[in-house]
């Protein structure tokens, strides 16, 4: 992963509350690469396929080649949006994710760029010193197509009551 600490807003360790999400704001969180050894170790142990694991079989299926499987697209994704997007001092977490896809391969050196459109932003009625941030996810590859999409959900601490 390539040092992306000078990224406005994104930069980790920032303080950042729920006052600092604006709704329509798109902020680019990095890029990470498709490592093929890292690749092949997540599918051994979490998605054992072929077109995952075995480039021998992969050569002959759908893809030509090996392709990571989704979930460790989705683990390169989260890296970058807990370091560049949430913050240590008001991210409490998540009820969960909407929508995820998957719509083209990710191949072994593939380079990564993820994109966080923060699609709503309220206060939370039941508990008033959160917010609740709806953000769009998207993933593209170094051609600009779209590897992954999903959409979350998370709570955030506010600044004030």
């Amino acid at each position: 992963m390539d040092d992306q600490s000078s990224l406005p807003f994104t930069s980790p360790g920032r303080d950042r509350y729920f006052e600092d999400y604006e709704q329509g704001a798109v902020h680019v969180l990095g890029t990470a690469t498709a490592d093929e050894d890292e690749m092949l170790a997540f599918a051994r142990l979490y998605d054992p396929q072929a077109i995952h694991v075995s480039p021998d079989e992969a050569a002959n299926g759908p893809f030509g080649a090996v392709i990571a499987s989704g979930w460790y697209t989705a683990g390169l994704m989260m890296r970058l949006f807990a370091r560049h997007y949430l913050s240590d001092v008001s991210s409490l977490s998540s009820p969960g994710l909407a929508d995820l896809k998957w719509p083209a391969p990710v191949y072994a050196g593939d380079e990564l760029t993820v994109r966080v459109t923060i699609e709503s932003t309220r206060r939370s009625k039941s508990n008033p010193s959160r917010g609740i941030v709806q953000s769009a996810v998207e993933v593209t590859n170094r051609d600009g197509a779209v590897v992954m999409t999903v959409t979350g959900v998370n709570f955030i601490a506010c600044r004030t009551s």
